[in-house]
């Protein structure tokens, strides 16, 4: 197993004999090892080079080489992916006209991490489900595309024609090459993220990430203006790892013991009664989880520990550091619907996907966000199939939740039914269409939906069929159009009360 892994690492094989005592790929440890060493880094960044001592170009420079590195040491030579893509894309926001910028940007810079997924998975290994270089071209694509986007809007489009949210990301001038490079590759997120947005990068380097600022979270709702003041992100860092070092630990205890591929097994199957094999996939993804839980949190204490990602203040007075936090593993687990728990999940993402597609698509958002994921993602078939099957488990959860839930408000007892009802149906729907994602390959995918009858995939359809639902543009459309009569309703009478007082 070590000289496989010695072959197919593209980094440093340094701490080879580490990875051959733990039984781990070396890629893997190579990049555990870089993130604790950003977070080293971390702490000594924010202590030793803080706004108030140094310069934002000296900031920007130390940051961006030790990104440099790290990729280096993770990844080799295939590391100058990243500067390509970035360059590339860099290009296009100079040279290219500002009304269409964003849209060239976009498709260059997608169009290059597709290209990158189609080389690392066709041409040299497929299937290999461990550290490679194009996860982190993948944040680098939500940075650059963001990026265009909100130049655009701050540059082209006038205040009224931007919702709240985008007057606030809209940046007002073009970046210069080393912020631009310092916001993609720093070394906070060279590995692992998470996205975040340009103006929030920059106001951390510049030391005015404390100030108030208009913030939107993933629920799209603002988060208020607090005092200004510089907390320590110390007892968050420590949380957030301990978090890291519990999921870490569930993750090597169970994830041999309860593989997602041990429910297509012909045996299984057949030997199984249906319920247990709902039992046992709702597990298996249980205990798969906490792999994306270390990962991201370990991602998160990095850039706190930098101080980046300071996010106002609790209603208690205690400070938030969850800016570009990218899960909330206990509303993860305890969703009580399909969309609570996609907003909880790769927060960051699902920003991402809201920002660029879902708010600036008017030909069906919802299937247009959902694709535009799936080819993020990379080129394994049940990626698209899970994310196919996602567009219907939305639809059908949408529907319940408008015809359904209502009757389940008239009491607390019926509400906590409902809540018990709708967890268990949310974890085994998540399971169901997840799995296609894990097992990667399309016969396999499709073998699990036929040892499951395509049951749920038939059920959702019912379901739209005889639960129909208004989209919600359509409802907030309809919501503004009786405003504006009850407005116009309003008026009517004010004048002709006024009428009456004159003619009296």
């Amino acid at each position: 197993m070590a000289t496989q892994t010695t072959v197919s690492c593209t980094g440093s094989t340094l701490l080879q004999p580490i990875s051959e005592i733990i039984n781990l790929p070396v890629d893997q440890v190579n990049f555990v090892a870089c993130q604790l060493f950003a977070l080293l880094m971390a702490v000594w960044f924010r202590l030793y080079l803080h706004p108030s001592k140094t310069s934002p170009f000296i900031r920007h420079v130390v940051a961006t080489l030790l990104g440099f590195y790290l990729a280096l040491f993770c990844f080799g030579w295939y590391s100058l992916h990243f500067l390509v893509q970035s360059g590339l894309s860099y290009s296009v926001m100079i040279f290219v006209g500002l009304e269409h910028m964003h849209k060239y940007c976009f498709i260059v810079t997608l169009s290059y991490l597709i290209v990158c997924q189609i080389t690392r998975v066709y041409v040299f290994d497929y299937g290999m489900y461990s550290a490679d270089f194009t996860g982190p071209m993948m944040v680098i694509t939500q940075k650059i595309t963001s990026l265009a986007f909100e130049i655009h809007d701050g540059l082209t489009k006038p205040e009224g024609q931007l919702t709240p949210s985008q007057k606030y990301l809209a940046i007002r001038r073009m970046p210069s090459l080393l912020e631009y490079l310092s916001y993609n590759c720093n070394f906070m997120g060279i590995l692992a993220g998470p996205s975040c947005s340009y103006n929030d990068y920059m106001a951390f380097i510049e030391g005015t990430c404390y100030q108030p600022r208009h913030q939107e979270n993933a629920n799209g709702k603002e988060n208020g203006k607090y005092k200004q003041s510089e907390p320590s992100p110390k007892n968050d860092v420590i949380s957030k790892l301990c978090t890291c070092a519990i999921s870490l630990g569930i993750y090597l205890s169970l994830c041999k013991l309860l593989p997602v591929e041990h429910s297509i097994d012909d045996d299984f199957v057949s030997s199984t009664p249906f319920y247990l094999q709902i039992i046992y996939l709702y597990l298996a993804m249980l205990a798969l989880r906490p792999k994306y839980y270390f990962v991201w949190t370990l991602a998160d204490a990095i850039n706190n520990a930098a101080g980046f990602g300071f996010n106002g203040y609790n209603k208690d007075g205690s400070a938030r550091w969850d800016l570009v936090s990218n899960l909330r593993i206990l509303d993860i687990e305890f969703a009580t619907s399909f969309k609570m728990f996609l907003d909880n999940w790769n927060i960051q993402t699902a920003l991402w996907l809201k920002r660029v597609c879902y708010e600036r698509c008017h030909i069906n958002p919802m299937a247009a966000t959902f694709l535009l994921s799936a080819m993020w993602h990379g080129v394994y078939p049940g990626y698209y199939l899970t994310f196919l099957t996602g567009i219907a488990m939305t639809m059908a959860a949408r529907a319940v939740r408008h015809n359904i839930r209502p009757h389940f408000l008239v009491s607390d007892s019926y509400k906590r039914i409902y809540d018990v009802i709708t967890w268990a149906w949310t974890q085994v729907a998540i399971s169901y269409t997840v799995a296609p994602f894990v097992l990667l390959a399309v016969g396999r995918s499709l073998k699990f939906y036929r040892s499951w009858y395509y049951c749920l995939h038939l059920l959702c359809l019912l379901v739209v069929l005889a639960l129909p639902v208004r989209s919600r543009r359509r409802q907030a459309k309809e919501q503004q159009d009786g405003l504006q009569d009850n407005q116009m309703d309003h008026n009517s009478t004010d004048n002709n009360c006024n009428q009456k007082d004159k003619a009296t």
